[in-house]
C-alpha cells in the first residue's frame, strides 16, 4: 500500500519535463533534481538483493520531502503483472522503473548483483556501489 501511495504522489507531479515510467505510474525527472537519486538493481534470485531491500525501504521512508529519490530496476527486465507480483513478494516499497535508465544517465549495465547507482543533484552519476548496502551506508555515500 505504501508503494502505491508513493507512486500516486510521483504520478501527480509528472506534468512537465522528461517523464520516466514506473510500475503503476510515472515520475517527472525535474522532481528528482536537487535531491540525489538512488537506483537499486535487484532480482528475485539474488539473495543479497533480497536482504538489502528493507534497507532501501528504510531510506525511502526517511522523514522530509527533501530526502533522496529511491527507485529500483528489475535486473531481469520483468514487466506488467509479473513485475508487480515479484515486487509484492519481495516487499519492495520503493517505485520500480519499467525501463533500465542506464543509457539515459550514461553508465554501463551492472555486471554484479546487487548494484546501486547514485546520481547527484544534477542527475549525473556520482558513484556506483557494488554489493549489499545498508540505509546507513547509502546515507553516507549520498552525503559525500
Amino acid at each position: 500500500m505504501k508503494r502505491l501511495l508513493l507512486v500516486a504522489v510521483l504520478s501527480l507531479s509528472a506534468c512537465s519535463g522528461e517523464v520516466v515510467q514506473l510500475l503503476g505510474g510515472e515520475s517527472n525527472l525535474d522532481d528528482w533534481r536537487d535531491r540525489g537519486v538512488v537506483i537499486n538493481y535487484w532480482a528475485e534470485w539474488c539473495a543479497p538483493c533480497r536482504e538489502e531491500i528493507p534497507e532501501f525501504n528504510a531510506l525511502l521512508l526517511c522523514p522530509g520531502a527533501a530526502g533522496p529519490v529511491v527507485v529500483g530496476v528489475n535486473y531481469d527486465g520483468l514487466r506488467g503483472e509479473e513485475l508487480a507480483a515479484v515486487t509484492e513478494r519481495m516487499d519492495i516499497q520503493f517505485p520500480t522503473l519499467l525501463d533500465d535508465p542506464r543509457e539515459r544517465f550514461g553508465y554501463e549495465r551492472p555486471q554484479m548483483m546487487p548494484t546501486t547507482v547514485l546520481l547527484d543533484e544534477a542527475l549525473k552519476v556520482k558513484e556506483v556501489l557494488v554489493g549489499p548496502q545498508t540505509a546507513e551506508s547509502l546515507r553516507e555515500a549520498l552525503d559525500n
